[in-house]
Protein backbone atom coordinates (compact mmCIF):
# COMPACT_ATOMS: atom_id res chain seq x y z
CA UNK A 1 0.00 0.00 0.00
CA UNK A 2 2.95 2.65 1.12
CA UNK A 3 4.20 1.98 -2.37
CA UNK A 4 1.28 2.02 -4.60
CA UNK A 5 0.91 5.67 -2.44
CA UNK A 6 4.30 7.15 -3.17
CA UNK A 7 3.87 5.97 -6.94
CA UNK A 8 0.69 7.98 -7.03
CA UNK A 9 2.08 11.13 -5.49
CA UNK A 10 4.80 10.75 -7.56
CA UNK A 11 2.75 10.89 -10.15
CA UNK A 12 0.84 13.40 -9.52
CA UNK A 13 3.96 16.06 -9.11
CA UNK A 14 4.18 15.20 -12.61
CA UNK A 15 0.61 16.03 -13.20
CA UNK A 16 1.01 19.11 -11.32
CA UNK A 17 3.78 20.73 -12.49
CA UNK A 18 1.90 22.41 -15.68
CA UNK A 19 -0.86 23.12 -13.18
CA UNK A 20 1.35 24.73 -11.14
CA UNK A 21 2.81 27.06 -13.97
CA UNK A 22 -0.24 27.81 -15.35
CA UNK A 23 -1.49 28.70 -12.03
CA UNK A 24 1.34 31.03 -11.76
CA UNK A 25 0.33 32.94 -14.56
CA UNK A 26 -2.91 33.44 -13.66
CA UNK A 27 -2.38 34.19 -9.81
CA UNK A 28 0.03 36.96 -10.88
CA UNK A 29 -2.37 39.00 -12.82
CA UNK A 30 -4.87 38.11 -9.65
CA UNK A 31 -1.73 39.87 -7.08
CA UNK A 32 -1.63 42.83 -9.53
CA UNK A 33 -5.14 43.63 -9.41
CA UNK A 34 -5.11 43.00 -5.76
CA UNK A 35 -2.54 45.73 -5.30
CA UNK A 36 -4.39 48.26 -6.52
CA UNK A 37 -7.07 47.95 -3.43
CA UNK A 38 -3.92 47.88 -1.03
CA UNK A 39 -4.02 44.35 -0.24
CA UNK A 40 -0.76 43.26 0.82
CA UNK A 41 1.37 40.48 -0.66
CA UNK A 42 0.85 38.39 2.45
CA UNK A 43 -2.60 38.81 2.46
CA UNK A 44 -3.08 38.03 -1.09
CA UNK A 45 -0.80 34.76 -0.90
CA UNK A 46 -3.35 33.79 2.53
CA UNK A 47 -6.38 34.57 0.27
CA UNK A 48 -4.97 32.30 -2.03
CA UNK A 49 -4.48 29.58 -0.20
CA UNK A 50 -7.75 29.70 1.39
CA UNK A 51 -9.74 30.03 -1.71
CA UNK A 52 -7.99 28.55 -5.07
CA UNK A 53 -10.39 29.83 -7.01
CA UNK A 54 -9.54 32.45 -9.94
CA UNK A 55 -13.32 33.84 -9.94
CA UNK A 56 -13.51 33.34 -6.69
CA UNK A 57 -10.39 35.88 -5.83
CA UNK A 58 -11.91 38.26 -8.18
CA UNK A 59 -15.27 38.81 -6.78
CA UNK A 60 -13.69 38.92 -3.14
CA UNK A 61 -10.64 41.92 -4.34
CA UNK A 62 -13.39 43.37 -6.24
CA UNK A 63 -16.02 43.35 -3.00
CA UNK A 64 -13.30 44.40 -1.03
CA UNK A 65 -12.22 47.25 -2.83
CA UNK A 66 -16.02 48.42 -2.96
CA UNK A 67 -16.34 48.74 0.64
CA UNK A 68 -19.07 45.62 1.04
CA UNK A 69 -20.02 43.92 3.89
CA UNK A 70 -18.09 41.00 5.07
CA UNK A 71 -21.58 38.92 5.44
CA UNK A 72 -22.29 39.63 1.89
CA UNK A 73 -18.84 38.54 0.51
CA UNK A 74 -19.31 35.39 2.13
CA UNK A 75 -22.22 34.66 0.59
CA UNK A 76 -20.88 35.52 -2.85
CA UNK A 77 -18.04 33.72 -2.21
CA UNK A 78 -20.41 30.74 -1.63
CA UNK A 79 -22.37 30.83 -4.93
CA UNK A 80 -19.02 31.61 -7.05
CA UNK A 81 -17.39 28.25 -5.57
CA UNK A 82 -20.58 26.24 -5.23
CA UNK A 83 -19.59 24.13 -8.29
CA UNK A 84 -16.51 22.74 -6.43
CA UNK A 85 -19.51 20.49 -4.28
CA UNK A 86 -20.44 18.75 -7.36
CA UNK A 87 -16.73 18.28 -8.30
CA UNK A 88 -16.27 17.02 -4.39
CA UNK A 89 -19.48 14.09 -5.08
CA UNK A 90 -17.87 13.19 -8.32
CA UNK A 91 -14.46 12.25 -7.10
CA UNK A 92 -16.28 10.96 -3.84
CA UNK A 93 -17.43 8.24 -6.18
CA UNK A 94 -13.83 7.54 -7.49
CA UNK A 95 -11.75 6.87 -4.30
CA UNK A 96 -11.85 3.68 -2.36
CA UNK A 97 -14.72 3.26 0.28
CA UNK A 98 -12.52 3.00 3.24
CA UNK A 99 -10.59 5.93 2.29
CA UNK A 100 -9.69 7.83 6.12
CA UNK A 101 -11.98 11.46 6.75
CA UNK A 102 -8.52 13.47 6.64
CA UNK A 103 -7.85 12.56 3.46
CA UNK A 104 -11.23 13.45 1.92
CA UNK A 105 -11.25 17.12 3.75
CA UNK A 106 -7.82 17.31 2.24
CA UNK A 107 -8.81 16.14 -1.05
CA UNK A 108 -11.85 18.66 -0.79
CA UNK A 109 -9.57 21.57 0.75
CA UNK A 110 -7.30 21.28 -3.23
CA UNK A 111 -10.23 20.40 -5.48
CA UNK A 112 -10.07 22.80 -8.25
CA UNK A 113 -11.31 22.65 -11.74
CA UNK A 114 -7.63 21.61 -13.41
CA UNK A 115 -6.85 19.27 -10.51
CA UNK A 116 -10.63 17.31 -10.60
CA UNK A 117 -10.00 17.52 -14.79
CA UNK A 118 -6.80 15.67 -14.14
CA UNK A 119 -8.42 13.07 -11.08
CA UNK A 120 -11.43 12.45 -13.19
CA UNK A 121 -9.41 11.13 -16.01
CA UNK A 122 -7.98 8.52 -14.16
CA UNK A 123 -8.90 4.89 -15.25
CA UNK A 124 -10.70 2.98 -12.26
CA UNK A 125 -10.23 3.83 -8.49
CA UNK A 126 -8.33 7.18 -7.59
CA UNK A 127 -5.87 7.03 -5.03
CA UNK A 128 -6.29 10.38 -2.87
CA UNK A 129 -2.41 10.89 -2.89
CA UNK A 130 -2.38 11.52 -6.61
CA UNK A 131 -4.60 14.53 -5.30
CA UNK A 132 -2.21 14.87 -2.99
CA UNK A 133 0.90 15.48 -5.38
CA UNK A 134 -0.88 17.76 -7.53
CA UNK A 135 -1.66 20.18 -5.07
CA UNK A 136 1.73 20.11 -3.92
CA UNK A 137 3.14 21.64 -6.83
CA UNK A 138 -0.12 23.46 -8.26
CA UNK A 139 -1.02 25.26 -4.62
CA UNK A 140 2.30 26.66 -4.11
CA UNK A 141 2.37 27.76 -7.72
CA UNK A 142 -0.95 29.82 -6.85
CA UNK A 143 -0.11 31.23 -3.50
CA UNK A 144 3.24 32.47 -4.67
CA UNK A 145 2.21 33.98 -7.93
CA UNK A 146 -0.41 36.03 -6.16
CA UNK A 147 2.16 37.42 -3.64
CA UNK A 148 4.61 38.23 -6.32
CA UNK A 149 1.93 39.75 -8.35
CA UNK A 150 1.35 42.37 -5.32
CA UNK A 151 4.70 42.74 -5.34
CA UNK A 152 6.03 43.13 -8.61
CA UNK A 153 2.98 45.09 -9.59
CA UNK A 154 3.00 45.89 -13.22
CA UNK A 155 6.64 44.66 -14.56
CA UNK A 156 5.10 41.86 -16.81
CA UNK A 157 2.57 43.34 -19.17
CA UNK A 158 -0.83 42.61 -19.53
CA UNK A 159 -0.40 41.13 -23.10
CA UNK A 160 2.27 38.72 -21.40
CA UNK A 161 0.04 37.69 -18.35
CA UNK A 162 -2.33 37.03 -20.41
CA UNK A 163 -0.52 34.84 -23.00
CA UNK A 164 1.05 32.92 -20.15
CA UNK A 165 -2.41 32.16 -18.97
CA UNK A 166 -3.81 30.75 -22.43
CA UNK A 167 -0.88 27.81 -21.14
CA UNK A 168 -3.89 26.68 -18.40
CA UNK A 169 -6.54 26.21 -20.74
CA UNK A 170 -4.49 24.40 -22.98
CA UNK A 171 -3.32 21.86 -20.32
CA UNK A 172 -7.25 21.35 -19.50
CA UNK A 173 -8.14 20.99 -23.11
CA UNK A 174 -5.40 18.11 -23.07
CA UNK A 175 -6.85 16.71 -19.95
CA UNK A 176 -10.31 15.60 -21.85
CA UNK A 177 -9.45 15.21 -25.87
CA UNK A 178 -7.35 12.12 -24.81
CA UNK A 179 -11.09 10.39 -23.06
CA UNK A 180 -12.90 12.38 -25.48
CA UNK A 181 -11.39 10.33 -27.80
CA UNK A 182 -12.30 6.91 -26.53
CA UNK A 183 -15.55 7.58 -25.48
CA UNK A 184 -17.89 9.26 -28.12
CA UNK A 185 -20.47 9.90 -25.29
CA UNK A 186 -17.63 12.12 -23.65
CA UNK A 187 -17.20 13.82 -26.47
CA UNK A 188 -20.64 14.60 -27.35
CA UNK A 189 -21.11 15.58 -24.19
CA UNK A 190 -17.77 18.04 -23.73
CA UNK A 191 -19.09 19.67 -27.32
CA UNK A 192 -22.59 20.25 -26.05
CA UNK A 193 -21.16 21.47 -22.51
CA UNK A 194 -19.11 24.08 -24.71
CA UNK A 195 -22.03 25.03 -26.52
CA UNK A 196 -24.33 25.51 -23.71
CA UNK A 197 -21.68 27.36 -21.43
CA UNK A 198 -21.09 30.01 -24.77
CA UNK A 199 -25.00 30.65 -24.92
CA UNK A 200 -24.92 30.86 -21.31
CA UNK A 201 -22.23 33.59 -21.11
CA UNK A 202 -23.97 36.04 -23.79
CA UNK A 203 -27.25 35.68 -21.82
CA UNK A 204 -27.83 38.75 -19.85
CA UNK A 205 -29.35 37.19 -16.80
CA UNK A 206 -26.10 35.12 -16.04
CA UNK A 207 -23.35 38.43 -17.25
CA UNK A 208 -20.68 38.80 -14.55
CA UNK A 209 -18.28 36.59 -13.02
CA UNK A 210 -20.41 36.19 -9.57
CA UNK A 211 -23.03 33.88 -11.77
CA UNK A 212 -20.34 31.69 -12.67
CA UNK A 213 -20.72 29.29 -9.89
CA UNK A 214 -24.59 29.46 -10.22
CA UNK A 215 -24.18 28.77 -14.55
CA UNK A 216 -21.66 26.15 -14.33
CA UNK A 217 -24.05 24.36 -11.85
CA UNK A 218 -27.01 24.84 -13.50
CA UNK A 219 -25.71 23.28 -16.94
CA UNK A 220 -23.79 20.52 -14.98
CA UNK A 221 -27.23 19.08 -13.27
CA UNK A 222 -28.95 19.80 -16.60
CA UNK A 223 -26.48 17.95 -19.35
CA UNK A 224 -25.28 15.29 -16.51
CA UNK A 225 -29.04 14.25 -15.97
CA UNK A 226 -29.97 13.99 -19.60
CA UNK A 227 -27.00 12.51 -20.51
CA UNK A 228 -27.54 10.17 -17.30
CA UNK A 229 -30.83 9.05 -18.35
CA UNK A 230 -29.92 8.89 -22.17
CA UNK A 231 -26.75 7.19 -21.50
CA UNK A 232 -26.31 5.56 -18.06
CA UNK A 233 -22.88 4.25 -16.82
CA UNK A 234 -23.19 0.14 -16.30
CA UNK A 235 -22.50 -0.51 -13.08
CA UNK A 236 -18.79 -1.98 -12.54
CA UNK A 237 -17.98 0.20 -15.93
CA UNK A 238 -15.62 3.07 -14.33
CA UNK A 239 -13.65 -0.06 -12.48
Amino acid sequence: MEHSNKKAYIKGLETGIPIGLGYFAVSFALGIQAKKFGISAFQSALMSFGLHASAGQYIFITLFGAGTAVLLMVLMELVANSRYLLMSCSLSQKIPENTSLWKRLIMGYFITDEIFGAAIAVKGKLNPFYIFGMATVASPGWVVGTALGVIMGDVLSKDIVSALSVGLFGMFIAIIIPEAKKNKVVSVVIVISFVASYLASIIPAFKGKSYEGIKIIILTVIIAGIFAVVKPVKEGQNE
